[in-house]
């Protein structure tokens, strides 16, 4: 996602900066957080279940912190943690206790906080005694709310901002100061005593007994509540949508039970990061990910899309009908619009707009070759024939970015270089400040053409040309492949370095090779437009342990001058970078090592996965695993995140050798799937109006059910 600046003390007041442009400051850091997500609303709070104030804590609906406080105390003290239980990415259990009288090493009062997110909160809090005589306490909930711009939040400046608080008979009313529209509702059973920024119980639970309350945060924009629901509805509504989710979705699991987990949990959390759009029409998107990118983004959203096509296609034509409806149409500097351009992401919170003049930002560099990428797929796996052609113009729109815009000097490469002083420095997915330097340590100057990008804009002449094939239009498909053939030419001659033995991650804006080792050149791998001739010796490179940590593939090798494996684009390790070069490897698995090597590097992500509890985080260190046993955890990172959820069933994928072809009416299963992972069984897969049961193991496809008119290829 981003990393730009987010550095600045909250003292030196920078003006407010809507884009995500740098790694999250997060006052006192999210170390032990715990995350929960539904659609756009999300809540983050310590072990606890307590929104502290004074830190990137908070319950956030449209992009901004509508709780910016949430604090329980058990006769006026904090509870003690024992547990957290997260079935589900859109609901936890808090598993607390009384803290111990003094003198005592034993609590006989346990304090459950059963959490639902669901276009607002829902909370049921339970008072349990263990003891042999009646126990009296005393609760009080802190409530207040400050309805600051998430970008504040993160970036660690959210100032003083308070809310107006009105207290209503038992209900607490909190609203903007600045925006009256923006408020927050707070009510609850048990006929509490409210107070302006407070409810408190006082009960006597008997011995064995049980007391609850049910409190509800109902987030309100315009006046109206959002979702304002009767108790059952907002409990079974999200259960509703992931069930739903669940019941479309491709049913994958393996014998290896770690992987069959880890699959699991990647199912759970996309589900739980999707968004439907608000356009009536109900399409689905997967927002980047839980805390800070719970919104629309064009990269993220578009690879999540990919990845999970295993899944279902109906992500992949949602996905691609909301970004074309945003696609450019002017030239704006400020919001980096041009025409054809897909977005880089959208927000909604108070400060969207202020700095840039609009809420939808163009500043990437990669999600317009993405897109037509996408399309094509989104085609072969069985999306709708019509809506695919629906959807050509933006397309051919995408390509006119590509060739006209995108190549800023005519020279075949496609390049970035922000407008202003307010965009993204860097606008590739390592679009931190830093993120990409020379072998020296020294960072390249814009324009920038990314070794990544070049392959993506291969993929999309490609993409393009199988789509007018499809379509019956032989000039543009022809037209398409010869672009192709030239650019693939040209990126030879110009990113391969035979000194070293890979590709230069970028050229400089003085065409200069940008010559560090990086994952980049992994991706090229994915694309198809390295030659063989190349593979072979790149593959041997991407092999070492200056790469490979033994938990996945680092962003940047140990070797090079601005390696620091705690950084966020210079020598972590990313699980979605690591499964697209996992990807990227298998399509050469002709080359010697290419297979070995991506078994090797999918096998250490899945042992990180394990380690994380079955829930791969956006990041994570790029130790070597000789120096810790174990991946040591970002501090910022998201979780869950879109694409790191994904990243697991494109391995998947990418052993079984899994490609169809809806129009063709053809499906190739070539597996070389790890014996480690025993069988991989795909149930329920829906192509087009078909679905397919499919069971393969080491190299071969032990079962398919595939309609008689299909031709079936496993070799």
């Amino acid at each position: 996602m981003s990393s730009d600046s987010g550095t600045t003390p909250a003292s030196a007041a920078p003006s407010p900066a809507p884009l995500n442009s740098g790694e999250p400051t997060a006052l006192g850091g999210c170390g032990g957080s715990v995350t929960l997500v539904d659609g756009g609303t999300f809540c983050l709070s310590n072990r606890l279940g307590d929104v502290e104030p004074g830190r990137p804590h908070g319950l956030f609906f449209r992009d901004a912190r509508v709780l910016s406080r949430w604090e329980l105390l058990v006769d006026g003290k904090p509870a003690e943690s024992l547990s957290v239980l997260s079935p589900e990415a859109f609901t936890a259990r808090f598993v607390l206790r009384r803290p111990p009288q003094s003198g005592h090493a034993d609590s006989t009062l346990l304090v459950l906080r059963e959490r639902l997110i669901a276009d607002g909160m829902h909370e049921r809090l339970t008072l349990e005694n263990m003891g042999r005589e009646p126990t009296a306490v005393s609760l009080e909930l802190h409530v207040e709310a400050d309805f600051v711009d998430l970008f504040a939040v993160k970036e660690g400046r959210a100032g003083h901002v308070r809310a107006d608080i009105t207290v209503a008979e038992t209900e607490l009313l909190l609203h903007d100061r600045v925006d009256r529209m923006r408020g927050i509702s707070i009510s609850a059973t048990m006929e509490p005593s409210v107070l302006p920024g407070s409810l408190s119980w006082r009960v006597v639970v008997p011995p064995g007994g049980r007391w609850h309350t049910d409190i509800v945060a109902h987030p309100t924009v315009g006046n109206q509540h959002a979702q304002a629901q009767a108790e059952s509805q907002r409990r079974s509504a999200p259960c509703r949508k992931i069930a739903a989710w669940r019941d479309t979705a491709t049913k994958i699991s393996a014998s290896d039970a770690t992987l069959t987990q880890v699959l699991r949990r990647s199912e759970s959390d996309l589900g739980a990061l999707q968004i439907h759009d608000e356009s009536g029409e109900g399409r689905p998107f997967v927002a980047a990910g839980a805390p800070w990118f719970m919104t629309l983004f064009g990269r993220d959203s578009l690879l999540t899309a990919w990845m999970t096509l295993p899944l279902e296609v109906d992500l992949a034509l949602g996905t691609l009908q909301q970004l074309a409806d945003l696609q450019g149409e002017d030239t704006n500097p400020l919001t980096e619009e041009q025409p054809g351009r897909i977005m880089h992401e959208m927000r909604r919170g108070p400060a969207s707009g202020q700095v840039l003049g609009g809420d939808t930002y163009y500043g990437t560099v990669d999600a317009t070759p993405l897109f037509v990428m996408l399309l094509a797929e989104a085609h072969r796996w069985g999306a709708d024939s019509e809506a695919i052609a629906d959807l050509l113009p933006a397309a051919d729109a995408a390509m006119y970015w590509i060739t006209e815009c995108g190549d800023r000097d005519g020279d075949g490469f496609v390049e970035y270089q922000r407008a202003t002083d307010r965009g993204l420095v860097n606008q590739g997915w390592k679009d931190s400040f830093d993120g990409i330097n020379f072998a020296a340590g020294h960072l390249a100057e814009a324009p920038i053409a990314l070794c990544e990008v070049q392959g993506y804009a291969y993929a999309a002449f490609l993409a393009r040309a199988r789509l007018a094939e499809s379509f019956d239009d032989p000039k543009t498909a022809a037209l398409m492949r010869e672009r192709a053939a030239e650019l693939k030419v040209k990126f030879a001659e110009q990113f391969w370095l035979p000194e070293q033995g890979w590709f230069a991650v970028a050229l400089d804006g003085r065409k200069r090779p940008v010559d560090a080792l990086t994952s980049n050149v992994a991706h090229c791998l994915w694309t198809g437009i390295v030659s063989d001739e190349h593979a072979g010796e790149l593959i041997q490179r991407l092999g070492t342990t200056a790469m490979d940590t033994g938990f996945g593939m680092r962003t940047l090798s140990s070797a090079m001058g601005a390696y620091n494996p705690m950084s966020y684009h210079c020598g972590s390790v990313w699980p979605h970078d690591t499964a697209i070069g996992v990807a990227g490897l298998l399509r050469y698995r002709h080359i010697p090592g290419a297979v070995d090597l991506a078994t090797r590097l999918a096998g250490g992500l899945l042992d990180a996965a394990s380690a994380f509890g079955g829930r791969l985080p956006e990041l994570f260190c790029g130790f070597s695993r000789d120096q810790f046993s174990v991946p040591v955890p970002y501090p910022t990172s998201c979780s869950p995140q879109a694409w790191a959820s994904a990243a697991p069933l494109l391995l998947v994928r990418s052993f079984l050798g899994l490609d169809p072809d809806v129009p063709g009416r053809t499906l190739t299963v070539r597996p070389v799937i790890p014996r480690g992972w025993g069988r991989i069984r795909l149930g329920d897969l829906r192509l087009g109006e078909v679905t397919i049961d499919l069971e393969a193991e080491a190299g071969q496809v032990t079962t398919a059910r595939v309609p008689d008119e299909w031709n079936l290829v496993t070799r």
